[in-house]
């Protein structure tokens, strides 16, 4: 190898260095394989979201972010986006950590949230979505170009209502929808998110990813298969439901599976 090579390597790989070094989130360093925690600010849209049934609006949001090792902020990512379920105060942060980060990061995605210090009086889906519209506004300040990169909504139970029902309020504040992942749910709120926020016809071609629990009494079987079709009749075209052998709970296997399928249908 010349000596003229063996420079342009070295000066990639030491650009290569720099550029993961010098990742920032939201002025916070970004701690490849594990989480990075900042404060961010409210728009004023999102302060009017999260004011939604009374609730005070904070002066600030905190936004966590996932990445695998080797994240490099100059590629393009798939962003898991997960929403949580109001039971047991759980916070869209919890369920980054419990149930989507270690699938997610396996499957070369990236998990963020967006959430506050502490619990809303009321915890209404405009608290979730200004919460979440901050995080996803501060991915996008941090890191250029990362408004194309394609979102996947996620939620569990009651989170998977709000997924179905914020997923399109997210298509319409800009964002590209690669994809929908709904598990332990019972009621169709995806198709409700549709009539009220009007994201378009080309937003019933987004994939909708459906995880049923054989022994799940809260969700069951019979009552996930009537989601699904209510979300076809709605004309929602590009749908899967997939049964796992557990009760009311989360699969990461069933979450890397919707992550290789959605990562397929927007390449």
């Amino acid at each position: 190898m010349d000596r003229r090579r063996v420079c342009l390597t070295s000066s990639f790989f030491l650009v290569c260095a720099m550029r993961l070094h010098a990742a920032t989130f939201a002025g916070v360093p970004v701690n490849p394989g594990g989480i990075t925690q900042a404060s961010v600010p409210l728009s004023a849209q999102e302060r009017q979201y999260v004011s939604e049934g009374g609730n005070p609006a904070p002066d600030h949001a905190v936004a966590a972010l996932a990445v695998p090792q080797g994240f490099d902020p100059g590629r393009s990512w798939t962003v898991v986006v997960p929403l949580s379920t109001s039971d047991f105060q759980r916070k869209n942060r919890d369920d980054l950590r419990d149930f989507y980060m270690q699938a997610a990061l396996a499957e070369n995605c990236i998990v963020l949230a967006g959430d506050a210090e502490g619990n809303p009086p009321h915890d209404t889906a405009g608290w979730r979505a200004g919460m979440t519209l901050a995080a996803i506004d501060a991915l996008h300040k941090s890191f250029p170009g990362s408004t194309k990169w394609p979102l996947v909504i996620a939620g569990f139970s009651g989170g998977a209502k709000r997924a179905g029902n914020l997923a399109p309020l997210l298509a319409v504040a800009g964002n590209r929808i690669a994809g929908i992942f709904l598990t332990g749910v019972n009621e169709d709120r995806l198709s409700e998110g549709y009539r009220a926020f009007h994201p378009g016809a080309g937003f019933l071609r987004t994939p909708v990813y459906i995880s049923s629990g054989q022994d799940d009494h809260v969700a069951t079987p019979a009552a996930t298969g009537m989601v699904l079709q209510s979300i076809r009749n709605t004309g929602f075209s590009n749908t899967q439901l997939v049964h796992h052998p557990y009760g009311h709970a989360v699969s990461r296997s069933a979450i890397r599976e919707a992550l290789r399928w959605f990562l397929k249908s927007s390449g």
